[in-house]
């Protein structure tokens, strides 16, 4: 396994890790913002306020695309692991 291979790998995986991630973290800071305009509009300054919400919202985005999430991570781990003779031997 030569450095080419080790930084290809490296790339593919932090790209999948920020492809599967986007959407959580997508739906979690518009709802922050959300909240955060409207403890802004009321003068609400609970700082737990944002937490509730934002876990639903993750929880329903991870019910919607996790079967996306979970066909990526496994279509990303069978090319590794169909390669792994390459990685090995050279």
């Amino acid at each position: 396994m030569n450095e080419n291979q080790i930084v290809e790998i490296t790339v593919q995986t932090l790209y999948l890790i920020i492809k599967v991630a986007a959407p959580m973290l997508i739906v979690s800071l518009i709802i922050g913002l959300i909240i955060s305009l409207l403890q802004t509009i009321t003068s609400i300054q609970e700082q737990t306020l944002t937490f509730v919400p934002k876990l639903i919202g993750v929880f329903i985005v991870v019910m919607i695309f996790g079967l996306w999430i979970m066909r990526n991570i496994s279509e990303f781990l069978q090319q590794i692991a169909s390669s792994f003779g390459t990685y090995i031997y050279g």
